[in-house]
């Protein structure tokens, strides 16, 4: 209930309310009087508490499916048309040079105490990047990638293939960690789309008004905003899906019945095998490990 209350009625009321503002305030039909806005009768508030909880309501549940692609449209996954290609390409150029500035800084000789914050900072960001080739056009794209890219990775295990079968062998303390970082960032998300979306709504509305244009100045901003919070909620998400590989990689080969590696060589040797089985291009035909019935310390083949 409440990442359905945060995630999606939140933002989907936040923009339900701004349109019903517009069009009491009679911005789509001549110059608006911010004065009527505001409701004079109790069942007038009741009323329009009414619309604006069944009209959140009914959008929520019509864009719930479409959340992933709502976070990818922010991340910079643009590919599919030519011209947003464009831009993709454009915009992932920028980021490259970012990329290398930071590189730039964090390899700095240091020459005092001044230096050395600047160098540890450059550092930490240039860790919120994946490598300079697999770079997207935008900043949330980019805190993302960096743990799609590197937290399984680190032992053989492709992060994307690998990601939903082993965060079901998190623990409950673990999950439920990661349920409020993943609501956190998907709630920045759709805060985001809701604040241009009332920016382009007040742009329809407001555009022969020119002293109302602060509508969409302000809601750029306050888009501008959520969308730092959510590159912020990236990060933090993408240190998470670290920890989970680091704590809980062995409960995945638990649950597949595999034997536990004994170094760290063939560790790395049996989750690329994994991987590839994941991904469908090899079955390897490796052993299972079947713990005996009451002696769960004991393993043995088929």
């Amino acid at each position: 209930m409440r990442r359905v209350l945060a995630v999606h009625f939140a933002p989907c009321a936040l923009f339900v309310g701004g349109v019903l503002a517009l069009v009491r305030a009679g911005s789509f039909s001549g110059r608006s009087d911010w004065g009527a806005v505001w409701p004079e009768r109790p069942a007038e508030v009741v009323g329009l508490l009414v619309v604006v909880t069944v009209g959140a309501s009914l959008l929520g549940l019509l864009l719930q499916p479409f959340q992933v692609r709502a976070v990818r449209a922010l991340e910079g996954y643009w590919d599919r048309w030519p011209l947003t290609a464009r831009i993709a390409g454009v915009l992932a150029r920028v980021q490259g040079r970012r990329w290398r500035a930071l590189r730039k800084r964090a390899q700095a000789r240091a020459g005092g105490d001044t230096d050395l914050r600047v160098r540890a900072d450059a550092r930490r960001r240039l860790a919120a990047h994946p490598p300079g080739e697999d770079l997207l056009p935008t900043a949330l794209g980019n805190a993302l990638r960096a743990g799609e890219l590197s937290a399984g990775e680190r032992y053989g295990l492709t992060t994307l293939t690998s990601w939903p079968r082993i965060f079901l062998q998190v623990s409950d303390r673990m999950a439920e960690v990661l349920r409020s970082a993943r609501d956190v960032l998907d709630t920045a998300v759709n805060l985001c789309w809701a604040f241009l979306a009332l920016a382009g709504t007040g742009a329809v509305a407001l555009y022969d008004e020119s002293s109302a244009w602060w509508w969409c100045g302000g809601c750029l901003v306050l888009a501008a905003v959520a969308y730092k919070g959510a590159v912020t909620a990236a990060q933090a998400y993408s240190g998470l899906m670290h920890v989970v590989y680091d704590l809980h990689r062995f409960d995945l080969l638990d649950a597949l019945h595999y034997p536990l590696p004994p170094d760290a060589a063939s560790e790395e040797t049996l989750f690329t095998e994994v991987s590839d089985d994941f991904a469908g291009l090899r079955r390897w035909g490796r052993p299972y490990g079947h713990a005996r019935p009451g002696n769960a310390g004991d393993s043995s083949d088929p």
